[in-house]
């Protein structure tokens, strides 16, 4: 079975988010259920910049008015589909954003060029490879599924998956004309939304199947508080809506393999994760002693709850606790948190932006990691936690809900907790779970205990994998029952 997947970001090629190591470890995991997967993305500086000898498969003189060559690459094993575009990517930046943070004014070109480019190869434009399937990843490649829908490669079935439906691909009218489209697509059963375009909006109502990235998520968009806007549309196609949960990659995410960190470690021997806890406690200028380090790998933004846990900061410290944060977003979270470090050298530690070696580090070397997030379609930092004996807390909701169990009475007793979950997103419920962690961590046994549990917990994309699988093989048959 050959599927295209179509993404904005791959890990380990460029990387922002989560979106980026889910549609980096797909292909692997499920080439075991014999999917042949190739990734399509764009060929950003920082892509082009990897690539090692890499072959033009097609080329188009006017993609949406732009010179551009698909070129196939393989990489440490892996083999990518690369849209070389250089007017659209060749440019100083994030993927979405310029030098100065601001997106790039032409968001809606670029990524409607990649979703363009998609359909092209699923009508053939790729000699001896034509996909039997299409999955495009969140709003950047919502409107893969309409140039599908609209051109030659109309029976192809489609997915697509919703990693954060609170971002939506929303564009101005004007731009309609420009996309290549039949006018009958601007409407209320096309790409319009209250008069404008919206990339996902189109991909959610074309899409053979729509899936989401945890059951609870997708369950929560089909109500107004999650569903931005989009939960009628969501309702209407809930016969074709799934959720998958996402798995994280056991190659890269391994504390008995990973060279990220300071000293490996496993379940087995897990007395060589405290060379990781002091090599953290030396980069945050922490004093060397036995006080619970809480960590934060995020965006620093509302959504990801961080406003909450700025409240908190001075309360972890009289806890007894320890604060190390990795992050950047929202300006006025960043200064709270820097004032809070301020407040407490040795006990509040901060680093601004994304460092990955560092990610890997606050892990293995952290005691809990927090997720307080207000949303939270799947989560992966969460599973890197388990993974990494970083025992999480986190808000009850969407993928949280679904891969961490509480240490409540029940569970504790039974010898299945993972974690901590609170709710509400309040800085009373936070502080409430904030406290039962500190207890537990007092209590070497039962801190042990959890860490063992989490560390035990399946977190691979092998029974997602085999979901999305199974998943494709449905679309297959019942395309091929109607054609």
């Amino acid at each position: 079975m050959k599927v295209l997947s179509v993404a904005s970001e791959v890990y380990p090629l460029i990387k922002t988010g989560g979106l980026a190591d889910v549609a980096g470890a797909l292909p692997a995991a499920l080439s075991t259920h014999g999917v042949d997967m190739q990734v399509l993305l764009p060929g950003y500086q920082q892509v082009m910049a990897k690539l090692r000898n890499p072959v033009p498969l097609v080329k188009f003189d006017d993609l949406l008015g732009v010179s551009a060559t698909i070129l196939t690459s393989t990489i440490d094993g892996v083999e990518y589909l690369i849209l070389d575009a250089p007017d659209l990517f060749d440019r100083e930046g994030g993927p979405y954003t310029d030098a100065a943070n601001a997106d790039h004014r032409d968001n809606w070109l670029r990524f409607a060029a990649l979703s363009r480019a998609a359909a092209n190869i699923a009508e053939g434009a790729i000699e001896d490879w034509t996909p039997d399937i299409v999955h495009a990843h969140d709003w950047q490649a919502g409107l893969t599924p309409v140039y599908i829908k609209q051109g030659k490669a109309s029976a192809t079935p489609t997915v697509m998956t919703i990693h954060n439906i609170a971002f939506q691909g929303q564009f101005g009218p004007d731009i309609f004309p420009k996309l290549g489209l039949p006018q009958s697509v601007f409407s209320v059963d096309g790409v319009e939304y209250y008069g404008d375009v919206s990339f996902l909006k189109g991909g959610l109502q074309m899409a053979t199947a729509i899936t989401t990235v945890s059951p609870t998520y997708a369950q929560e968009i089909r109500t107004p508080d999650f569903g931005m806007g989009l939960d009628g549309l969501i309702n209407a196609r809930a016969a074709s809506l799934h959720g998958i949960v996402n798995g994280i990659d056991p190659d890269v995410w391994d504390p008995s393999t990973d060279q990220m960190i300071a000293a490996n470690y496993s379940l087995a021997k897990p007395k060589k994760r405290h060379a990781n806890r002091k090599a953290l406690a030396e980069y945050f200028s922490f004093p060397d002693t036995e006080k619970p380090v809480f960590t934060v790998v995020s965006r620093l933004t509302w959504q990801k709850g961080i406003d909450v846990l700025t409240e908190l900061v001075d309360d972890i410290v009289a806890m007894g606790g320890r604060l190390a944060v990795l992050g950047s977003g929202d300006k006025a979270l960043e200064t709270a948190l820097l004032q809070a470090a301020e407040r407490h050298p040795g006990d509040i530690g901060l680093v601004i932006g994304y460092d990955e070696p560092l990610s890997h580090l606050m892990q293995a070397g952290g005691d809990v990691i927090l997720v307080p997030s207000r949303f939270e379609p799947c989560g992966l930092t969460q599973l890197y936690g388990l993974r990494y004996g970083n025992v999480p807390v986190v808000a009850r909701t969407g993928g949280l809900a679904d891969t961490i169990i509480d240490a409540n009475e029940a569970a504790s007793a039974a010898q299945v907790a993972t974690g901590f979950q609170f709710s509400p997103v309040t800085p009373d419920a936070l502080r409430e779970a904030l406290r039962r962690a500190v207890r537990a961590f007092s209590e070497p046994k039962v801190w042990a205990q959890l860490q063992s549990q989490g560390m035990n917990a399946d977190v691979s994309w092998d029974r997602s994998a085999l979901r999305y699988a199974n998943l494709y093989a449905e679309l297959l048959t019942a395309t091929s029952e109607t054609t």
